[in-house]
């Protein structure tokens, strides 16, 4: 397993080895050991997995008390995951990062506490798993407008498409009105 750095401080890609052949593929998603290695949680209390179509797109969510740090991979299909820096006190502060997940790619996100998390879905359907720092907390519960344009995230939408989303996503606030981390 190795870390890839990527444009926003502490959210970081986890790329394993897959084993690949004719049968299809094998691949260590954690080893505790090796997170620990590489300066990753090793303690996850929570396992979650959606399922979707395509064109959905699910987010940005993050919770303001008990915040979660997300481990995200695509167990099937392809997804664009992005995180965004909602931390009020941050340098890199309403910035976002983007990658493509796709099943069998050996690749996953991790997302720190205090960032919001979301994905588009660009397969037919897509199960993404994630496995959560600290448990679900409904009224900590918050979701940040997908299309903020003080953000600016280049979502890969197909033109003439709308994204599926939930009715939370689809009245969620901007960055500049939402309840954020100081």
């Amino acid at each position: 397993m190795q870390i890839v750095p990527t444009t926003l401080p502490g959210v970081l890609i986890v790329e394993s080895r897959v084993f690949s052949d004719d049968r299809g593929f094998f691949n260590e998603v954690f080893v505790a050991s090796k997170f620990r290695e590489l300066g990753l949680p090793t303690q996850f209390v929570q396992d979650n997995c959606s399922r979707s179509i395509r064109h959905t797109l699910r987010g940005l969510h993050y919770q303001v008390t008990a915040p979660q740090g997300k481990l995200v991979r695509a167990s099937a299909g392809r997804i664009f995951d992005v995180a965004v820096d909602i931390r009020r006190h941050s340098p890199t502060f309403g910035k976002w990062f983007g990658t493509t997940l796709e099943a069998g790619d050996g690749r996953q996100l991790w997302i720190p506490p205090e960032f919001a998390h979301g994905f588009l879905v660009l397969s037919d359907e897509a199960d993404v798993s994630y496995k959560c720092t600290t448990e679900y907390d409904h009224p900590a519960d918050r979701s940040l407008a997908w299309d903020d344009p003080a953000i600016g995230i280049q979502w890969p939408i197909t033109v003439g498409v709308t994204p599926l989303l939930s009715p939370k996503d689809s009245v969620a606030p901007r960055l500049e009105t939402a309840d954020l981390f100081a």
